[in-house]
């Protein structure tokens, strides 16, 4: 027991130190919208799937935690721990304008185990949303009279965003017979979205070829939120036959309203030239401690899955949010209401295979598209991803059981209009699996 402890926890702390040296902020203008790019309650295995997971219980002859239906709950039978981390490489373009950026950070730890053999109760945290961007308005202003004569000044307006929100949970399944499961989540957005808007003056008017420093101003608008939401979900089985069965599912996450703390500053700084900006030389306003909340909208899931056990499945997901009645601190965001769907599967060859290691692995495929909840210039912005991955087996004993969970998603996001805004991203998901006996009790003779 204690060396199975040991190997969890040097796998979390090295998970934890690979995620504190990371940059963890996305790199995403479509972020500024809402409440962020929304990451999802999916794990790698889920993920490579095309992100399927309403109708999903046990994909193959182990347990998963699938946090996105919290009935899944209901079918774990063995002590179950699911950590990982995650990176991406994203490509924004604009006509012939290019940026390269990475990120990396921990995405999930989540734990789960039986509490009889009727129900099971799970605990985590994982990232909710990201906020990450960085970009320039240019132009000019003139002091002369209209006459063409006066001098000219170049102004930059500077939008900069980061933060995020991050969710833990704690939730319970329940079977009720043999087919049907129903369970819902507690959960916790915690975070701070931190916006800014600067103004800068890039010259003094004079072109004598140097940058003469002159003042700005930073406007920094930042919610610091803490809040209880629920999440809930059914699934029900057809049994065809000993082996395969068709599963349907759904959850949904009630329409909550999340507390908020807003803070406003006003600041002026030194501007040097840089889009960082410079010497902050004073604080022009400061508004602090105002009381606020997030409103947030109802989400649906529908999924359908038909598997046949420790061989193969295949299934379907749908999704709609109602996400133009997202509130922050009063004000409607002007989104509109989100719809998705995802196709997805995998397969393993032989899971009792002892002569081959690679019959034995989970091979899995899956594409997702959505309407997200931005419209620009009455456009939708919509994203499509590809996903594949790899459930490869590790050592395992009589109880216990170790899987590592390799996935990537190739996507992109952006309005499909040529010439606008577009993201090209790959995402990359490294997640490990245990399933354990713990909790014996042992009978003496």
């Amino acid at each position: 027991m204690y060396k199975k402890i040991n190997y969890i926890t040097a796998v979390l702390v090295l998970m934890a130190s690979i995620s504190v040296n990371a940059q963890v902020t996305t790199q995403s203008p479509y972020s500024r919208y809402g409440l962020g790019n929304l990451r999802g309650s999916l794990l790698p295995q889920l993920r490579a799937m095309g992100g399927i997971s309403t109708a999903v219980n046990k994909p193959t002859g182990y347990n998963t935690i699938n946090m996105q239906n919290p009935a899944s709950y209901a079918g774990i039978t063995l002590t179950t721990i699911d950590a990982g981390i995650s990176a991406g490489f994203t490509t924004l373009t604009k006509g012939d304008l290019k940026d390269k950026s990475f990120n990396g950070t921990l995405s999930h730890a989540a734990f789960a185990f039986p509490v009889t053999t009727h129900s099971a109760l799970s605990f985590g945290i994982l990232p909710y949303s990201d906020l990450g961007y960085n970009f320039l308005q240019t132009g000019t202003i003139s002091s002369g009279s209209g006459t063409g004569n006066g001098a000219t000044q170049n102004v930059n307006s500077a939008y900069t965003g980061e933060g995020g929100l991050t969710k833990s949970y704690i939730g319970y399944g329940y079977r009720i017979g043999d087919n049907f499961r129903i369970g819902a989540n507690i959960e916790y957005l915690f975070g701070n979205l931190i916006e800014n808007r600067d103004l800068q003056f890039s010259d003094d008017g004079v072109d004598d070829g140097a940058v003469e420093p002159s003042y700005a101003t930073r406007l920094q608008n930042k919610n610091s939120v803490g809040g209880i939401a629920f999440s809930y979900g059914a699934q029900y089985d057809f049994r065809l036959s000993s082996k395969m069965l068709i599963t349907l599912g759904y959850s949904g996450s009630s329409a909550s309203t999340i507390n908020s703390t807003r803070t406003f500053l006003a600041t002026k700084y030194v501007y040097d030239g840089t889009q960082e900006g410079g010497t902050t030389i004073e604080t022009i306003d400061s508004v602090g401690g105002g009381k606020s909340n997030l409103k947030l909208p109802l989400v649906h899931n529908f999924g359908i899955v038909l598997q046949k056990n420790n061989k193969w499945l295949i299934g379907a997901d749908v999704r709609m949010g109602k996400w133009s009645n997202l509130t922050i601190n009063g004000v409607n965001q002007g989104l509109q209401n989100s719809r998705g769907a995802s196709i997805g599967g995998q397969i393993t060859p032989d899971i009792t295979s002892i002569n081959s290691y690679w019959s034995k692995v989970d091979y899995r495929l899956g594409f997702s598209y959505d309407k997200t909840y931005v419209k620009l210039a009455d456009n939708d912005v919509k994203q499509m991803a590809l996903s594949f991955g790899l459930g490869l087996p590790l050592a395992s004993s009589r109880n216990a059981f170790y899987k590592m969970n390799l996935t990537a998603e190739i996507g992109r996001r952006g309005t499909m209009v040529t010439d606008d805004l577009r993201e090209n991203y790959v995402n990359l998901h490294l997640g490990f699996t245990i399933n354990d006996k713990w909790f014996t009790r042992f009978k003496f003779d």
